[in-house]
């Protein structure tokens, strides 16, 4: 006598998904993070203002690499990782858990969800999202930008109590000193400069709001174009009855997502590091997501829109995979564990 298997709850699907979801972010930022700190260097480095023109200038990415590791030391790969490390798991976790219930909602009268109902659910998943994130991100950012050695880099609940960037040294200073301190290394040196002045929490130049807009295009349109490319192209691959084959085909087509999500959504990620990065205290240049991209095309030119565009696929091409293959691995086994 056969017997019908019991559809899973809805709570039970929304505690699989955002337990799988978040399983994969932690694994996937662990292990991909120094290329993320290595895209945001090349991602706020422009020869346009005097700040910039202070701070080490990097090459290419193994140019980066080596400079960081002389004079940073090793572990300031993972400068800022304690802010993804923190918010990745529940972003990943939210990520994937909207990306089902938007499904729902973009489905225009069909039973199945096809490319567009992917893309449109990636689109509202990737930018609800950046609300999460973006704190977070403004953190990071700084902690990444930061070229002081690591042991005097501060930590990052200084940074996130203070919104630390340098908005006051004294006059009496040179140039030089000033520069030293306004690149970071001077946070060894308190007694030289005034008590750090805060952003605040709210508004454009708040902690919550400090290049959202920019937040939202790029983590928006990257997963519109990352799940809704993976999920119209799986069922195309043959299935096969060799795993490795299987898992083999499920990194390329993961790789190949994240590679075209990277290659679409970067002009929006080049902003958001402007915005959120160091600037001149006095006279911010970088304000607004569409002003800076406009801004950055007029001075740098169209490629510097695409900077950092190697180590961000080397890292969400690969992290793309990872993450996808272990949400999917997770999933089915949370589902076995707890029909």
């Amino acid at each position: 006598m056969s017997v019908n298997k019991q559809e899973p709850s809805f709570m039970k699907k929304a505690a699989i998904q955002l337990a799988a979801g978040g399983s994969a972010g932690c694994i996937e930022v662990s292990i991909m993070h120094p290329l993320d700190l290595v895209k945001t260097r090349f991602q706020i480095q422009s020869n346009t203002t005097n700040l910039n023109s202070e701070r080490v200038q990097y090459n290419g990415l193994r140019d980066c690499f080596v400079k960081m590791y002389r004079t940073e030391g090793i572990k300031s790969f993972w400068k800022g990782v304690l802010p993804p490390i923190m918010v990745e798991t529940p972003k990943r976790a939210w990520k994937f858990f909207t990306f089902e219930q938007f499904q729902n909602m973009f489905l225009f009268g069909r039973d199945k969800p096809n490319a567009l109902t992917y893309s449109l659910a990636g689109l509202g998943s990737g930018v609800t999202e950046a609300i999460i994130v973006n704190p977070f991100e403004v953190v990071k950012v700084k902690l990444q930008s930061n070229q002081s050695h690591q042991s005097v880099t501060p930590s990052t609940g200084s940074v996130a109590r203070n919104n630390i960037f340098i908005d006051h040294i004294s006059r009496e200073e040179s140039p030089i000193i000033k520069a030293y301190h306004c690149r970071g290394d001077g946070f060894q040196n308190r007694d030289k400069i005034s008590i750090i002045k805060t952003d605040g929490i709210f508004g454009a130049n708040g902690l919550l709001g400090k290049g959202i807009t920019a937040t939202m295009g790029r983590n928006g349109f990257f997963n519109m174009i990352y799940f809704g490319f993976y999920h119209s192209t799986k069922d195309l691959i043959p299935a096969s009855t060799d795993p490795k084959i299987e898992l083999a085909g499920k990194i390329l087509l993961g790789f190949t997502a994240g590679t075209l999500g990277s290659c679409f959504n970067i002009p929006f990620d080049v902003a958001k590091s402007r915005i959120q990065g160091p600037q001149h205290p006095d006279v911010p240049v970088y304000r607004g997501t569409a002003k800076v991209i406009l801004r950055v095309y007029k001075e740098e030119g169209f490629m510097a829109l695409y900077k950092g565009l190697l180590p961000k696929v080397l890292r969400l091409g690969p992290g793309g995979a990872i993450m996808l293959i272990i949400y999917e691995k997770m999933s089915n086994y949370l589902y076995q564990k707890y029909p």
